[in-house]
C-alpha cells in the first residue's frame, strides 16, 4: 500500500504543463484571472511503473468536479499541488450550486485534459452505491465507465426537493474527523436551502478545522467567492485550495460595496468553540442542546433533518 505524498516533490514526476491558453479554453466563462497562469502536471511518478493501471472507486455529486469518480482518481487525486489547486480553484470560481451533481463541469474537462498526457493505460471499474448497497458497476475504458456511472449517480444520489428549506440540520458522520471533510453536510444540502435559510452542520464529534490547513483557515475564515475576488491582492497568497474550501463551505452569496451577504448561514454544531466559529466566521450552535427528534418530520414546514449527509446530494427543482 502507498501513501500518497501531495507534497513531497521527490514522489512526483511530470507528465507536461498547461499554458494559460489551454487553461483559459477549459475554464471558458469561469475563467478568472486569478487562475494559475500555467499549471504542471504532476503525479505519483508509481504510476509509470506499471504495464496498466486498475481504478475503482465509487461516483458521487461532487462540489468541485460535479460527480467523483473517474480520472479524478488521478487528478487531483494522486496528483502535485499545482493540479490540486488549478481543480479546486476552477471549481470555486464555477461554485458549488453551479457544479455539484452536473456532468460535465470545467473541472471535469481539466482533469481529463491533464489524464490523457498519462501514458500508462488505465481501466476502470466504476461503482453507483446508495447506502451500503451497490447500484451499479461499470467496467472498462476510463471515459465509458465513468460517464455511464455518472448518469446513473446523478440518478440514485440526488434528491429533488418540491421547494427549498428554510432551516436544515445536516449530520456529519464521524468518519468526517474535521470540518474540511465534514463540509460536505453544507456542499450537498445548499443547492435545496432558500436564499435566508440555514444550514446546521451537526458534527458533535468534531474538534479540528483541518489538520493540515487549519493555519490558512483561521487566517482567511469562510467566506463567499466575490469576498475573496473583491480584495484579490490581499489573499493570492493563500494556497488556492485552502481559498476554494473556503468558499464551498460559505456557500454563494453578493457583495453590497464592503458588504458580505451569503445566500446562507452556516451553523457549526461541534466541540470547536464559539470564540473559534465567530473567528471562522460561521455562526455556532451547542450540538448538546440539539434534541434530533425535533427535527424529523417536518418537511412540510421547511424544516429538514439529514441522517448522514455528505453522499446525498439535494436540489431544489426551481
Amino acid at each position: 500500500m502507498l501513501n500518497h505524498a501531495w507534497d513531497d516533490p521527490e514522489t512526483l514526476t511530470s507528465l507536461g504543463v498547461m499554458e494559460q491558453d489551454e487553461i483559459k479554453a477549459l475554464a471558458g466563462a469561469n475563467w478568472h484571472p486569478s487562475l494559475p497562469d500555467i499549471v504542471d502536471i504532476r503525479i505519483n511518478k508509481a504510476v509509470l511503473d506499471y504495464d496498466a493501471l486498475l481504478i475503482l472507486g465509487p461516483t458521487f455529486p461532487h462540489e468541485v468536479v460535479g460527480l467523483s469518480g473517474g480520472a479524478k482518481y488521478l487528478f487531483p487525486g494522486i496528483s502535485g499541488p499545482d493540479m490540486i489547486n488549478a481543480t479546486h480553484w476552477l471549481g470555486a470560481l464555477a461554485q458549488v450550486v453551479g457544479t455539484i451533481g452536473i456532468k460535465e463541469t470545467p473541472v471535469r474537462a481539466m482533469i481529463h485534459a491533464a489524464v490523457r498526457r498519462l501514458p500508462t493505460p488505465v481501466t476502470l471499474a466504476a461503482l453507483v452505491v446508495t447506502g451500503h448497497d451497490l447500484a451499479g458497476m461499470f467496467i472498462g475504458d476510463l471515459y465509458e465507465a465513468w460517464s455511464l456511472a455518472a448518469d446513473l449517480s446523478a440518478q440514485r444520489n440526488i434528491i429533488w426537493c418540491e421547494r427549498p428549506f428554510q432551516r436544515v440540520l445536516s449530520w456529519a458522520p464521524p468518519m468526517y474527523d474535521e470540518l474540511w471533510t465534514a463540509a460536505k453536510a453544507m456542499y450537498k444540502l445548499e443547492p435545496a436551502v432558500a436564499v435566508g435559510g440555514e444550514v446546521i452542520i451537526y458534527a458533535p464529534h468534531l474538534d479540528v478545522v483541518s489538520h493540515v490547513h487549519g493555519r490558512y483557515i483561521y487566517e482567511v475564515g469562510y467566506h463567499i467567492l466575490p469576498y475573496f475576488l473583491h480584495d484579490w491582492e490581499r489573499f493570492r497568497h493563500v494556497p488556492l485550495g485552502v481559498l476554494a474550501h473556503s468558499t464551498h463551505v460559505r456557500g454563494s452569496g453578493v457583495m453590497d460595496g464592503d458588504i458580505e451577504k451569503p445566500n446562507v448561514k452556516v451553523t457549526l454544531a461541534s466541540k470547536i468553540s464559539p470564540e473559534d466559529c465567530a473567528r471562522l466566521n460561521l455562526g455556532y450552535m451547542n450540538p448538546a442542546e440539539i434534541d434530533i427528534s425535533a427535527w424529523q418530520n417536518r418537511e412540510d414546514e421547511g424544516i429538514l433533518y439529514v441522517p448522514r449527509a455528505g453522499e446525498v446530494l439535494y436540489r431544489f427543482k426551481g
